[in-house]
Formats: structure tokens, sequence, C-alpha cells
């Protein structure tokens, strides 16, 4: 008889979720995770102070009650929303495109006078594709200018999409972008979500939650003694890069992915904000997040006198390196496939999560998934 009920490989929202629902149906569970740590890409590090997001930006939204209701049962959530800013050389501009962002950029001062701006520009875009020859958009770039206009896609789009790439707009496929929100009200809100917040005192709380009572075990590596951590679990909860869990058998899947460049500052407020784009080409990176702005509001920022800030760099992923996002392209759709034919083949294997399903998802799509794989197991 096996030592556990289940085995769960990776430690990151999937994983803590679905040992949390085992653990409440009175089942035995190992949790493991190769990194030192728990909580996969949510973990934060405290430093002065303030908890730091390693893996970058993560702000819980969502429209799922249910899911609103899980997460507040485990640990509170603070009023945090999400209102980046984009800073296009000595410029700013409040982000997403809204009224805000279009006084700032043509001094319109009503939503008739912004439409009107944006419909003169989109004009001039289809009439310069129309010029020469050109009756669908070829690439990014001829899609985004007939969505949006010269001036935002200039000044806003252009350098941030080929930071987060590493190629020009004209060489990237138009289906990259499918629509651009534009919003006719002041209101710098990021996410049209009913709920919104970050964890008080941060994501490692919403983890310990999880995984009160649960067996875990943290740097250690799966594929390094698969076969005797299989043996040890009637059921395997696999959330790991499905290509690795197959051994590469048809090749690699691609990602991309981002690296951060983390420092203190002897200064209690370096942006206001906790998101900040920077939109221009020339600047290596995609943003600066400062981390204090996530947890610390009005007078509570200025009480400590030290910050946090990571830039994020968008880089080139290759093996070994973190995988983020999942490249959904031709061939690596294709390549997935192949995959998950094996996998809807393995005995006693449930496959969750970005990676062992490869596919991006938001903190509270994770957490459905979860709880939707769990509900089938026990039907």
């Amino acid at each position: 008889m096996a030592e556990y009920d289940f085995l769960i490989v990776g430690a990151g929202l999937y994983g803590c979720v679905f040992a949390h629902e085992l653990k409440k149906l009175g089942k035995k569970c190992l949790v493991i995770d190769k990194r030192a740590h728990l909580g996969g890409n949510v973990y934060c590090e405290e430093t002065e102070g303030i908890n730091v997001h390693k893996y970058g930006a993560h702000i819980f939204h969502t429209s799922n009650k249910k899911v609103w209701s899980y997460v507040n049962d485990i640990v509170e959530f603070n009023r945090y929303t999400n209102s980046p800013v984009a800073r296009y050389k000595n410029e700013l501009y409040n982000l997403p495109f809204n009224m805000n962002t279009f006084a700032q950029m043509w001094s319109v001062k009503t939503p008739d006078e912004a439409q009107k701006k944006l419909d003169e520009q989109k004009a001039d875009a289809l009439a310069s594709m129309k010029a020469a020859g050109v009756s669908e958009p070829r690439n990014l770039e001829e899609q985004a200018l007939t969505l949006i206009g010269k001036d935002i896609y200039e000044k806003l789009i252009k350098g941030y999409t080929e930071k987060q790439w590493g190629r020009k707009c004209t060489e990237l496929p138009a289906f990259i972008i499918k629509r651009l929100p534009v919003r006719m009200v002041f209101d710098n809100n990021y996410f049209n979500d009913t709920y919104q917040g970050i964890p008080i005192g941060g994501y490692n709380r919403l983890i310990e939650g999880l995984l009160g009572g649960v067996e875990t075990r943290t740097g250690v590596d799966y594929f390094a003694n698969k076969a005797e951590f299989d043996s040890m679990a009637d059921k395997i909860v696999f959330t790991g890069k499905i290509d690795e869990y197959f051994g590469y058998e048809y090749g690699n899947l691609q990602y991309r992915t981002v690296r951060f460049e983390t420092e203190v500052l002897d200064t209690p407020n370096y942006q206001g904000n906790a998101v900040v784009n920077y939109t221009e080409r020339e600047v290596p990176y995609t943003r600066v997040i400062e981390h204090k702005h996530f947890e610390m509001f009005g007078q509570e920022v200025c009480n400590n006198s030290k910050t946090v800030i990571s830039k994020e760099y968008s880089t080139e992923w290759k093996p070994g390196m973190e995988p983020y996002y999942p490249v959904n392209d031709k061939q690596n759709t294709e390549l997935y496939a192949k995959y998950k034919e094996l996998a809807d083949k393995e005995q006693n294997v449930i496959f969750g999560g970005r990676l062992a399903e490869y596919k991006y998802y938001d903190m509270d799509d994770v957490i459905e998934a979860a709880l939707g794989a769990f509900e089938k197991i026990i039907e």
C-alpha cells in the first residue's frame, strides 16, 4: 500500500488548491517543489518590511464570486486596484486607454472629441493600406494602427511590444492583437472584474493557509527520483512542464520569459505607483514595479523610509530558463496536442496548471480549474 493517497508535483496555486481540498476530505498527500520555497510564481520575499513579488506583479482579480469567497475564506484581501501608468520619454499616460489617456495625449475634454480623434487616425491608417493595395493588416503594426491610430500606437504600443517579443512590430503577425480596449470614461482601473486586491500580508499567507496541515518538501527534483516518488502515492497531480514529463519525446515546447533586476532604494516613494510601463524602445526594461504600493496606501507609504523596485526585462526563453508564458502559435499548439494525447493515456495522473496544460492562466482561472478537476475525481 502506498504511503500517500496523492503526490502533488509543484506547489503553485493549482497544486496548493488541490492539496487543500484533499486535506478537507481526510486524504493524505505530499506536495513537492524543486524550488526552495512554496507558492510557485506568487511567492513573495520580505525585504525592508515590504513583500516583494519575486516573479513579477501578481494582482488577484475575478468576477467569479465562488473563487473570490474561496480565497477570502483563507486570507483577507486589501483594496488594491491595478492602475498602471505608461512613461514615454518624459511624458506620462494613464492605462488602460481611457479618457485620461486621451486628455493627456490630445487635450480633448469629452468622449465625443476623443472618439473623433481616434476615428480620424484609424481612417488615415486604412487609407494608407488601401493606397498600398492592402485590404487586410499584414502585421501587428498595421493591425494596431487600424485599431487605435498613429499617436497611441507609436507612443504606447510599438516600443513596448517590440521589447516584449524581441522583434519589430512589422515582423509580428497581426493576430497577436485582436482588439485594443478603449474606454470613454475617466477610469484608470485596468481590470473590468468585480473583485480585485492583494492578500493582506502578501501571497505567502494565502499559500500557507492552503497548505496548512499538508506535508511539503522543497528543493526536491521529481525527475531525479521519479520512480521512487511515483511509488509513494496512489495518484499524482502533476503541475510541471508537460513536455518534460514525457522526456521531451516530441521536442521542447517554447515559452516567453522575463527576468528582474531588484534593488532597495533609500527613498520612501520612487514612482508613486506599483506599475509603470516604459514604452519607448530605447529603455531596455518593459516596466518598473514598486512593490510597497501593492500593500501600503497613503501615509503608510512614507512611514517606511525605503522602497524596493524591480525592473522587468522580456527575455528570449531557452531550455533551462524559467518558463512564464506559453507561445500559442501553430507550431507549439500542434506540439502540445501530441503531448496531450500522451497525457490522456496516463493512468492515475492528473495534469493541471499553466505548465502542464500549456495554457496562460490568471490566478482566479487556475483556482477554478483546480477546483473543477478536484470535483471530477470525487464524483
